[in-house]
């Protein structure tokens, strides 16, 4: 896979999109010396804190709580884009830190703190049969079609994620599967080599949309930048069709 984005655009910072991604995350996976891997159903990331919702019965729990000062662990996570592609996966984040156990007595108490900011119904399984791990993040890496990066986790704490998180998914979905009007005339301003494959729309950020290309030899993505960043719904469809019109 290749990636074509012209140099001067504005994109997300690498520590926004990790923000980004972490908030997006279906899965992950938390790796610790001595013990099998724990399966991540979900994970918040504050600051350089990343809250993690595990199974009772995954032993890097136990571990967790014997280790007073925590205990060195890596947390592995895909972005994926959320429809139907050849290759989905948006970029992978690598998380490195000590875990550390969240006292039962406060992990409710916690859960639904973090629901008020990070809607997921998966925190309705805390206490029941999961638990919340807290990882305390060292270091982060992030691998995009672009390349690799590792950012600090001071870094990384004073990131927000992207304002349009929570709707990209259904914004992405709606778009490739009701608007290909509004598709094929946005890839009509794409590098004429990039015209001839099905295009289909990759990502959204407040400053700006990504398509891939899929032929027959290759998978390419192609950004549009919006003319300044979008702060909310209006400017993001203000943004989308002045894309049209500048044609």
């Amino acid at each position: 896979m290749t990636a074509t984005e012209p140099a001067a655009v504005a994109v997300p910072c690498d520590a926004e999109r990790i923000q980004t991604a972490c908030r997006r995350a279906q899965e992950g996976t938390l790796s610790v010396d001595g013990c099998a891997p724990a399966a991540v159903a979900m994970v918040h990331l504050f600051e350089s804190e990343a809250f993690m919702v595990v199974p009772d019965d995954a032993p890097v729990r136990e571990l967790a709580e014997l280790a007073l000062d925590g205990t060195p662990a890596m947390l592995e996570l895909a972005d994926c884009a959320p429809i139907s592609l050849r290759e989905r996966v948006r970029s992978l984040i690598w998380l490195s830190g000590r875990v550390h156990a969240v006292p039962s007595e406060l992990e409710r108490e916690l859960a639904v703190e973090i629901v008020g900011d990070h809607p997921d119904a998966r925190l309705l399984d805390v206490g029941h049969g999961h638990c919340l791990l807290r990882l305390h993040v060292d270091s982060a890496v992030i691998a995009t079609a672009a390349g690799a990066s590792s950012v600090d986790a001071s870094t990384l704490s004073m990131a927000e994620p992207d304002p349009f998180w929570e709707y990209e998914g259904q914004w992405l979905s709606h778009l490739d599967a009701d608007h290909q009007d509004l598709v094929y005339r946005l890839a009509s301003r794409f590098p004429e080599a990039l015209q001839r494959g099905r295009v289909r729309p990759l990502g959204l950020d407040r400053f700006g949309i990504t398509f891939r290309v899929e032929t027959a030899t290759s998978d390419d993505d192609v950004r549009l930048a919006f003319g300044r960043p979008c702060a909310g719904v209006g400017d993001l469809s203000a943004a989308l069709h002045d894309l049209v019109d500048e044609q």
